[in-house]
């Protein structure tokens, strides 16, 4: 399972909301921890109302000043300040999560404001794009929410094509490290619910599209069926489900439902214009939802 996070901390408060979750799956899975700060180039002078930390020395100090204030002392925390200016940061968090051989990247949700942010702040959403690791997610929010995070329940939705199952094979290790239960969900679209390309195709052969849908859910079930019985087969708890509808509205509303600590989705990772029009769902369930989200990336084979 996990044995290595890396946590990049740009010195602000808001991106602090990701370290009580982050501290208690170290705890939980005994991994070792990095903390991480990049030095800008051209940085701005105040980020997300703070002042920004430009300076080798004082990230360090504050590094070092976070890891004795949050993690408890049995966990190993190193601390890292890459002092040479970095235009591309999210690139830089990549690289340094591949140098250091951290398997997993945790993040807070923010971004600087604007059209860059809508996909979870644009440095986040770049470390999903262009990186190889799995990256947590975990929105900023009431603390108390974010003070109590277990382990427990694990809300996995699944799209019915098993080359896509990077995602559920992560979620079934970590429940059995965790001694989690998984409950999943697999969503059919209805007619009006269709991302924009199979939309234009549906108007043009509405019986059709609806004689597809209907064979989907049949399918649907089939599929989760098979998974059911696989996972009860390792004696992890697993509960299963099909909803018909939007699926991030569906798959918000079930992890609120469940009482979902943790939802883990694999994820193509498409940036930008690509990822708003192929209506990826990791976006859609974070504005939607205040779960941490684990995102595992799907390698496609040619």
């Amino acid at each position: 399972m996990f044995q290595h996070l890396i946590i990049p901390l740009d010195g602000s408060t808001l991106a602090e909301s990701v370290l009580p979750t982050a501290s208690a799956l170290a705890q939980t899975l005994d991994a070792k921890v990095t903390l991480l700060h990049i030095i800008e180039r051209n940085p701005p002078e105040e980020i997300h109302g703070e002042r920004h930390l430009t300076s080798e020395h004082e990230a360090l100090v504050y590094l070092r000043r976070v890891a004795e204030h949050v993690f408890p002392e049995n966990l190993q925390v190193e601390t890292h300040v890459h002092s040479s200016e970095q235009k591309d940061v999210a690139r830089s968090i990549v690289d340094h999560a591949n140098e250091f051989g951290t398997d997993l990247v945790a993040m807070c949700t923010h971004g600087r404001g604007g059209l860059r942010t809508w996909f979870f702040g644009s440095i986040a959403q770049q470390v999903v794009s262009i990186g190889k690791t799995p990256v947590l997610l975990v929105q900023p929010g009431k603390m108390d929410r974010i003070l109590s995070f277990v382990c427990r329940r694990l809300l996995v939705p699944v799209d019915g094509d098993p080359g896509h199952e990077e995602g559920l094979q992560v979620a079934v290790r970590l429940a059995k490290v965790c001694q989690a239960n998984l409950h999943l969900l697999m969503v059919v679209h209805t007619f009006s619910t269709l991302p924009a390309e199979q939309a234009a195709t549906a108007t043009l052969l509405p019986g059709a599209t609806s004689e597809m849908l209907d064979m989907t859910e049949e399918s649907a079930q089939t599929y989760l069926q098979r998974l059911h019985e696989q996972i009860s087969e390792t004696s992890i708890e697993v509960t299963s489900e099909v909803q018909r509808g939007d699926p991030a509205k569906l798959i918000a509303s079930a992890a609120e439902r469940v009482r979902a600590d943790l939802i883990v989705v694999g994820t193509h990772g498409k940036a930008g214009m690509e990822a708003f029009w192929s209506g990826s769902m990791a976006p859609k369930i974070s504005r939607r939802s205040h779960v941490p989200l684990l995102l595992v990336p799907v390698h496609v084979k040619p």
